[in-house]
């Protein structure tokens, strides 16, 4: 116990520890709408397609979290607006955007000049080389997010589980869809290095699935998603750290333990 503690005289752990429970905060909340509103892999296409925007500051020199920020929420309003406006089916709108932004970033990484280091952390994650920067825009998101869902948090309820109703209520739902298809593409690039492009969907469904198994309340679902996140992340991070092997896989494997536990208890029961 005392060797867990001293972990925290390190600036790196400390940085790895406020980027796990701001992580855990934005992929809590907006991962419990996510699953609630059945667009996973919306948030799939995002996640890959934000890829060409990494690759494309790598080749202009800027940083990599910029380019994944425009080319993401791009891909968000795009997906939106093919769907409902361009006449194309939502899978291959997302497929569109997804494979147009994989390949952009592996174009953008294979002509830009010398090594890019920093490439795998992104595709992977590392949380342990999250920067003071990366934090306060974690910190930013969390505020917008928290903010967004608590003002708004009944039409957003309506608008998750029975959008007809919601059209009915006089609740203007094209609008809440472009508004909270940007909040996921910014939760997507802004936890990216947590667990990295690859992996960070499942930080998005899997403490929701977990809570699922406990409540059906939207309410509790956020809060329970947000719980498991950060247990879930902590645990994985300790884990990577002192077994030295990669964070962000360890703690989406953390994660699934976590769910298989909750899953064998309620099978019992």
């Amino acid at each position: 116990m005392r060797e867990f503690f001293e972990l925290f005289t390190y600036n790196f752990f400390q940085k790895a520890f406020l980027s796990a429970m701001l992580a855990s905060i934005s992929c809590g909340i907006v991962g419990t709408y996510i699953v609630s509103r059945r667009i996973v892999f919306i948030s799939g296409g995002i996640t890959h397609a934000s890829f060409g925007g990494i690759g494309l500051a790598f080749f202009l020199g800027v940083n990599p979290l910029m380019g994944a920020v425009v080319f993401a929420v791009l891909a968000a309003l795009g997906i939106q607006f093919f769907t409902q406006k361009g006449d194309v089916r939502e899978d291959s709108s997302i497929a569109i955007w997804w494979s147009l932004g994989m390949a952009l970033g592996i174009i953008f990484t294979f002509i830009t000049p010398g090594y890019t280091p920093n490439l795998m952390s992104y595709l992977f994650g590392n949380i342990l080389t999250v920067s003071m920067s990366e934090i306060w825009m974690m910190l930013f998101l969390d505020i917008i997010v928290i903010l967004f869902f608590g003002l708004f948090f009944r039409k957003i309820l309506y608008i998750a589980f029975d959008e007809e109703f919601a059209r009915a209520a006089k609740i203007p739902v094209t609008l809440f869809n472009y508004l909270l298809i940007v909040i996921i593409a910014l939760t997507v690039v802004f936890n990216i290095r947590v667990v990295g492009i690859i992996l960070i969907l499942s930080l998005l469904t899997l403490p929701q699935a977990t809570a699922n198994l406990l409540t059906h309340n939207f309410k509790y679902l956020i809060l329970l998603s947000t719980l498991f996140a950060f247990i879930g992340t902590m645990a994985g991070l300790i884990i990577s750290y002192y077994a030295d092997i990669p964070s962000g896989a360890t703690i989406i494997f953390t994660l699934v333990v976590i769910f298989g536990i909750f899953r064998i208890i309620r099978y019992l029961r």
